[in-house]
């Protein structure tokens, strides 16, 4: 195939992305740049590997470049997980360090912009309080609908505000795509209840607060979205194991496709459903935020991502009745550092195998997480599957585990006893340490018909704080998985 040289700018936040999803394979090498490959004067490029492809990163004082060799469309989008190059080259453009210097600025009350146009929901006719007065309730959704696309259609810097009040509301979407030239801001600085009769939500599918098809967003003020789920979660359907699938009652908010986001410093409380829902979305960042809800709280996900690629999630507090994150099908680059999860059942890959042709999940970095009390550590599940799909490259380090009962968990028997067909490989857990409470601290159960393929554990280090009269043996427990250890081994490994 013939070659020919694209050149991508893809901005210092880019660069970090690539080295973060992909890692390098090969020390980058110094040289001083030829003058013919560029007219910009850089002052050295690198030799860069990703997947196995000679990358020429040149690096400058104001912008890092790539010099792509030969890709095709095909190519492309196996490269960047499923997006072209010309997508991953405007998702890395988005300047996501002055986004969320904005988001926190805004959130911690700096000067107005005097560039910035705000569009108050008071001023389009929101009502104040907290009774579920249908009157409120109808001003309200008109109000917030109404200031969100004036705010969107403004060709200038705009800003949502949602005030220091409080405000009862019910089902509302934010659609764009909007004509802002940097990302639309939503500033919540007070309270958001949700209605409480879940009957005003038709069915499955039908989220509280919903952000859809918006290019640039910042969701951020330090203000609270009260699912008040308590006197929805008797609707669960109680038949089934909480963690077991079901009539899925609504999320707090909901982000489908949006692109080049930041959600910082809000509260998610007591949500019906999942507190955050991400799905078919693309370069979003969440960072300083709090999720609660009870251990009881059915279905209560903390962040539960689907079909989403380049999600970032950081320095945040989660604790829920189910996973605190979930990634299912089509998840691709989430990294996920400095959370604390607790309790809940955990940071988990899957449910997988659920849906028919199921995409594929890969490059999921956990790092720097603590766990408290939960139900599961770090934990891959997968049904049967309906159709073969794959997890990979799936990196779990440096995690504390403070009392969690299953601290490292590979299920392929999740919600029966049929073999799972969906093939895991190039797993990693290194340097995870704390306390188990359940006797089998390592517990890989993988497919029969497709077992686990390089399963790497690394410097594991877990002491037994279950009940002192269970004199069962401290142990690992593997089957049918291709499992690799280095360094210390506590429980010991599997024989």
């Amino acid at each position: 195939m013939a070659t020919q040289d694209k050149l991508v700018k893809i901005g210092k936040e880019g660069f970090a992305l690539l080295d973060e999803a992909y890692g390098r394979s090969k020390k980058p090498a110094r040289s001083r740049v030829p003058t013919a490959t560029t007219t910009q004067a850089y002052d050295h490029y690198h030799h860069q590997y990703y997947n196995n492809q000679l990358h020429y990163v040149y690096r400058g004082p104001q912008v890092i470049t790539v010099l792509e060799p030969v890709i095709d469309s095909n190519q492309a989008a196996q490269f960047y997980g499923g997006m072209s190059v010309v997508d991953h080259a405007l998702a890395c453009n988005f300047n996501a360090a002055a986004a969320d210097d904005n988001a926190k600025a805004i959130s911690q009350g700096g000067a107005p912009d005097p560039t910035e146009k705000v569009f108050n929901v008071l001023q389009f006719g929101a009502k104040i309080g907290e009774k579920e007065e249908p009157e409120s309730i109808e001003s309200n959704h008109m109000a917030f609908v109404q200031a969100f696309q004036a705010a969107c259609k403004h060709i200038g810097k705009a800003r949502l505000l949602i005030p220091k009040e409080t405000f009862v509301l019910g089902p509302v979407t934010f659609t764009g795509p909007c004509k802002n030239p940097t990302p639309l801001t939503v500033q919540v600085q007070g309270t958001l209840k949700a209605i409480s009769d879940i009957s005003e939500f038709p069915g499955e599918g039908e989220e509280w607060i919903n952000f859809q098809s918006i290019n640039g967003l910042i969701v951020t003020g330090g203000g609270k979205f009260d699912g008040q789920g308590p006197a929805s979660w008797k609707y669960r359907d109680t038949n089934k194991d909480n963690d077991a699938p079901g009539q899925r009652l609504p999320a707090n908010i909901q982000f489908v496709e949006v692109t080049n986001a930041v959600v910082r410093r809000i509260t998610s409380l007591n949500s019906k459903g999942f507190h955050l829902f991400i799905t078919q979305c693309q370069n979003i960042r969440l960072y300083h935020l709090n999720i609660t809800a009870p251990d009881n709280s059915p279905n209560t996900d903390g962040i539960h991502i689907s079909q989403s690629n380049l999600v970032k999630i950081a320095k945040s507090s989660i604790g829920t009745g189910d996973d605190c994150i979930g990634m299912i099908r089509g998840c691709s680059n989430i990294s996920i550092k400095k959370v604390t999860c607790g309790p809940g059942h955990g940071i988990s890959v899957g449910s997988l195998g659920k849906y028919d042709n199921e995409t594929d999940v890969k490059g999921i970095i956990v790092k720097d997480c603590t766990l408290v009390g939960t139900q599961n550590g770090v934990r891959i599940k997968t049904y049967e599957g309906k159709s073969e799909s794959q997890a990979s490259g799936l990196l779990f380090q440096d995690i504390v585990m403070k009392d969690v009962k299953r601290p490292i968990i590979i299920n392929q028997f999740y919600g029966g006893k049929m073999d799972s067909i969906v093939k895991i490989n190039d797993i990693r857990f290194v340097n995870v340490t704390g306390t188990s409470v359940s006797k089998v601290a390592v517990d890989i159960a993988c497919s029969k018909q497709f077992p686990c393929q390089k399963v790497h554990l690394s410097n594991i280090n877990l002491k037994y704080s279950g009940m002192d009269n269970d004199k069962t043996p401290f142990s690992s427990s593997c089957v049918n998985a291709q499992v690799g250890y280095n360094g210390m081994q506590l429980p010991p490994p599997c024989h």
